[in-house]
């Protein structure tokens, strides 16, 4: 078993804590592939621009997002290097849960006999 150094598994409770929440969620699908300014970041939601201001930082402060300044614009980005440690994390269990599809769907779909 891998021990995580404290600081990188800070980070990961970090990321996984903002990743909790849905409307963060839907804010890293809006930017993953393109950077977005906030206000059109914020008019695929209902709430304020405050509240969708609030999630930025939260996703910003977990490492999620990056921000790039374009004259009174700030851009945002998914930093997907910064799911890795998540990634990491869920590695640790996922070996084992596909072994056990992989019997299950063996066991429900046996392969015919060779010729």
């Amino acid at each position: 078993m891998t021990d995580l150094k404290p600081s990188a598994s800070a980070a990961t409770d970090a990321v996984l804590r903002a990743l909790a929440d849905p409307h963060r969620r839907q804010i890293l699908r809006l930017v993953r592939h393109t950077e977005l300014p906030a206000g059109q970041i914020a008019a695929n939601f209902t709430l304020t621009q405050q509240a969708v201001s609030q999630h930025i930082g939260v996703l910003k402060q977990a490492g999620l997002l990056t921000e790039r300044r374009e004259g009174t614009r700030r851009l945002y980005a998914l930093r997907h290097e910064s799911l890795e440690p998540v990634r990491e994390l869920l590695a640790e269990f996922w070996p084992d849960a596909l072994s056990r599809l992989k019997k299950a769907v063996e066991a429900a779909h046996p392969r015919p006999p060779k010729r």
